[in-house]
């Protein structure tokens, strides 16, 4: 009943703070959420001297959340799945050895840069931690959020071919960044203990292969059940039945979620998929259906993360370094994108600006949140979240508000 009553109060919250901005705001959805989320908490936290009732309340509610379990073990394989449903196939197939290249390469680059940097600043601020705990923050905060990313660029104009890469990129670096991650962190819970290189990529092509050929084989049963009737309820039933089932069955097999659910999604919004599976009313309610759920849920989710700023440990010294991390990010993401472009240059086609694009269209979001909050307490984990949250809310403001123009300017 508890799990009922806070998703209750979310979803209130989701439709009041969205009323303020249609009404009002008239921002990008996700980001005027968070906004105003965060200043409801700032708010109440104002109001608490005199009405401490008010923080308690909303700090109860933000630590009954299992923050990170609700996002990545449950909400992720939906949204996944909703925002691949709706990707531009043939241009993502155009654009398949960028977006390899950039969610692998690319990441792997990123996490040791930005980890890196991010140990000699902490020891320039007396806040020195072992080099695995900032590698374990690398690898959190380089993966591009497709949540955050994707409703971005429906509104931002970006042209095809760049669009590609960026939401093709954010899907499949968001599974290869939670690999690494869990990678680096069996490393620092192992702590002195012995890790095998080979173990280490044994795991990660575990993974990855694994939820890789899942999503195959998914799309596959889904095409298949779905060809064989036609019966509109039904259909939008087994798409459900394929995003949780097959979330459950990756996380049993040790496979990627996250990337099953992308490759599951791709599948079933290719067109060749849908004009031989599925009439004209499947195709409009599964498109419906899939759009409200991902509405509702990036909405709740949202909401959290602006809520979440009520348990965070809000230090000088780990603002200051959150802060200062946000060029080091950013940096880092220009870098690791500029080397593979470099290379692929002289055969592929890149659009002018394609890594300043790239970089600044490259949003990071909850799943950042969701990966800190699993950090153990001995891993640094306060000094990180508020790093992480501090990179996170800049991202989504200041890069979400601003890319539209940047890329009108620039294109």
């Amino acid at each position: 009943m508890a799990f009922y009553r806070i998703l209750v109060i979310l979803i209130i919250l989701a439709a009041l703070f969205g009323y303020i901005n249609v009404r009002f705001l008239k921002l990008p959805l996700t980001i005027e959420l968070m906004v105003v989320s965060i200043f409801f908490s700032l708010g109440l936290m104002l109001v608490g001297s005199w009405y401490p009732e008010l923080v308690e309340w909303e700090t109860s509610l933000v630590q009954e959340v299992d923050f990170q379990k609700l996002l990545m073990e449950g909400m992720l394989s939906f949204l996944l799945f909703a925002g691949a449903l709706h990707v531009n196939f043939d241009q993502l197939k155009a654009q398949r050895w960028p977006i390899l290249t950039f969610a692998t390469i690319g990441i792997l680059l990123s996490t040791f840069l930005i980890g890196g940097a991010t140990y000699g600043l902490l020891y320039l601020l007396g806040l020195g931690q072992p080099l695995i705990y900032c590698l374990l923050f690398g690898a959190l905060i380089s993966p591009t959020d497709p949540i955050a990313v994707m409703g971005i660029l429906k509104r931002a104009g970006v042209p095809q071919q760049l669009e590609a890469k960026i939401a093709g990129e954010s899907l499949f670096n968001d599974g290869i960044g939670v690999v690494i991650f869990l990678t680096l962190f069996g490393i620092a819970q192992a702590g002195s203990g012995e890790v095998h290189i080979g173990e280490v990529l044994t795991l990660f092509a575990e993974e990855v292969g694994g939820g890789l050929i899942l999503g195959v084989l998914l799309g596959a049963i889904a095409y298949y059940l779905m060809k064989t009737i036609d019966h509109y309820e039904v259909e939008v039933l087994i798409t459900l039945a394929i995003v949780m089932g097959g979330y459950w069955l990756a996380a049993w097999l040790h496979f990627s979620g996250p990337l099953a659910m992308v490759v599951a999604g791709l599948m079933v919004g290719h067109d060749r998929f849908r004009s031989s599976s599925m009439s004209e009313i499947t195709e409009r309610y599964i498109d419906q259906f899939w759009e409200l759920l991902d509405v509702l849920f990036n909405a709740v989710l949202f909401v959290l993360i602006g809520l979440e700023i009520v348990v965070l440990s809000l230090k000088g010294q780990f603002v200051l370094a959150g802060l200062i991390s946000i060029p080091i990010v950013l940096l880092a993401r220009y870098i690791s994108l500029g080397i593979p472009i470099s290379i692929m240059g002289r055969r592929l086609e890149f659009l002018p600006h394609t890594n300043l694009l790239m970089t600044w269209g490259g949003l990071r979001g909850g799943i950042s949140i969701a990966l800190a909050l699993s950090l153990a307490p001995f891993m640094a984990r306060d000094l990180l979240l508020t790093m992480t949250y501090v990179v996170v809310v800049f991202s989504i403001v200041v890069q979400g508000l601003t890319v539209e123009r940047v890329v009108k300017k620039l294109v």
